[in-house]
């Protein structure tokens, strides 16, 4: 570990580019004593990552705040690699399968391509070495005990967000340029990802209904159990059966159905896992899931409605949101959403009629 550890050069990294994890040694000199580089942890679950190449899946620019939930964050030079997930491993089997941030430092682009042979002789040559010492980075997993509390305090990349990420200028959460300019997302989804975020800024401020539209009514929410195993094949069911599910406030059973899982409903996936416990990014504590919930493969977080974040987190799925399906997996969902076009001539109409006194706006 470095008491001092120096700045790299930034390397700009788009999406779609080839890069190679950099070897233990080298990572090792960026980390400071809390196994940090720019206040952002370096993982043991990273580990078996060390001399590995990946694509780049996106840059990661900005962030979503899940601690103090006050939007967009920005970040500097991260990105993260196509599939690099935590296993939780070494938190104590925490399911929430975050995608990793990288520091460009740990960081190295591939110009060309390594012969197999080559990859395997590197890969002896990593073996035959002393290994270096790793042990404050598998310290730095949890936080220092308090004398009042009684259970572990973990420390992660989840956790941490607020320390190695500053926030968002105005005129930065309104920009998608950079998002374009990067890769991250084409013209067509970052203009949609504007009129949206403007038209649910203007009808925030009316009090009107934002898009895509929420639904939810009950005061006491149901439950059905399946009890899916990972690899089998369910159909998230349409937006209305899901509502019918849900309370006042967009909950079954204290789970949120969030806008961005409406994209889903109507297809059919392949469960990814059953979720038992996960780590509470707010507190840093041990949260079991005391009711069913299940990871869909493929299925993400898109934040189409959440400034572009590009961490793309697992929604979790109450069973009763989904049936079993005899068909193929596919990513078709026709349904779900709505169109955004037909959905904003409704609600000029709605708020044409009430200035008229023809008609009140109806609660979402």
């Amino acid at each position: 570990m470095s008491t001092n550890p120096a700045r790299t050069p930034a390397l700009r990294l788009r999406a779609g580019d080839f890069v190679e994890v950099r070897s233990l040694e080298e990572i090792l000199a960026t980390l400071d004593q809390r196994a940090r580089f720019e206040a952002l942890p370096f993982m043991p679950e990273m580990l078996k990552f060390v001399g590995q190449r990946f694509h780049v899946s996106a840059r990661a620019d900005k962030t979503c705040d899940r601690v103090t939930k006050t939007g967009i964050r920005q970040m500097e030079n991260s990105v993260h690699l196509d599939g690099v997930r935590c296993d939780g491993s070494v938190h104590d089997g925490c399911d929430a399968a975050c995608l990793i941030y990288w520091k460009e430092a740990w960081l190295k682009p591939v110009t060309g391509k390594r012969r197999e042979a080559d990859t395997l002789q590197a890969s002896r040559t990593n073996e035959s070495q002393a290994a270096p010492d790793v042990s404050t980075i598998f310290a730095s997993t949890k936080r220092p005990a308090q004398p009042d509390e009684s259970e572990p305090i973990y420390s992660c990349q989840a956790t941490e967000g607020l320390e190695y990420t500053f926030p968002c200028s105005p005129a930065r959460k309104r920009s998608y340029l950079e998002d374009v300019r990067c890769g991250n997302v084409g013209w067509r989804e970052a203009t949609r990802a504007y009129l949206v975020e403007r038209f649910n800024a203007f009808q925030q401020r009316r009090g009107g209904t934002q898009f895509p539209p929420l639904g939810g009514s009950r005061t006491t929410t149901p439950v059905e159990t399946l009890d899916v195993r990972p690899g089998e094949v369910v159909q998230v069911r349409t937006r209305e059966e899901i509502f019918s599910t849900l309370d006042m406030e967009g909950r079954n059973r204290g789970l949120t159905f969030d806008r961005e899982m409406l994209m889903y409903c109507g297809g059919t996936y392949p469960v990814l896992k059953r979720v038992h416990k996960i780590i509470d990014e707010a507190t840093g504590k041990m949260m079991p899931m005391k009711r069913d919930c299940v990871i869909l493969d493929g299925v993400v977080c898109k934040s189409r409605y959440h400034g572009l974040c590009q961490r793309a987190i697992y929604p979790f799925w109450r069973e009763i949101w989904l049936r079993r399906s005899p068909a193929r997996p596919s990513d078709n969902h026709p349904v779900g959403e709505g169109s955004f076009a037909a959905f904003v001539v409704k609600s000029a109409l709605i708020m044409l009629k009430r200035r008229l006194g023809f008609a009140r706006e109806p609660r979402p």
